[in-house]
């Protein structure tokens, strides 16, 4: 079989944040001006300021994970195992794919630029596990 790696792409991990930022600060304006201040642009900033300093936070760790997909297996950060032939769904979340074993385990390979190439990468190799 092939060996493929599949690494979070930074410019997805910038957009998916970006659209969660967005996300935020109109949740927070809402919330604001639900509760009746008059300041509902602190929402705004507070979403922004939230989300950016999460992602400034954890970009190091996630842009560093790396899925390998090898001999039947996928191995993934932290130890991660899953036998191609254990793989019962695969889904599109945003950018990830979901991984879903017979089992009942749920993987994400997130931030992925192509999310559809991938699972088609690995529905093809988990076609021809034994």
């Amino acid at each position: 079989m092939a060996e493929a790696e599949f690494r979070a792409d930074r410019a997805t991990y910038i957009r998916e944040h970006a659209l969660m930022a967005a996300m935020a600060m109109a949740g927070a304006m809402v919330v604001l001006w639900l509760l009746g201040n008059t300041h509902v642009w602190t929402g705004a900033v507070a979403g922004l300021a939230a989300v950016g300093v999460r992602g400034w936070y954890l970009a190091s760790e996630e842009l560093g994970h790396v899925w390998r997909l090898s001999g039947g297996m996928l191995e993934g950060p932290g130890g991660r195992r899953v036998p191609l032939s254990e793989i019962d769904k695969l889904r599109g979340l945003g950018s990830a794919v979901q991984i879903v074993t017979r089992g009942g385990d749920k993987h994400l390979i997130k931030y992925q630029a192509d999310r559809d190439a991938v699972m088609a990468r690995i529905r093809a190799e988990a076609g021809r596990a034994p």
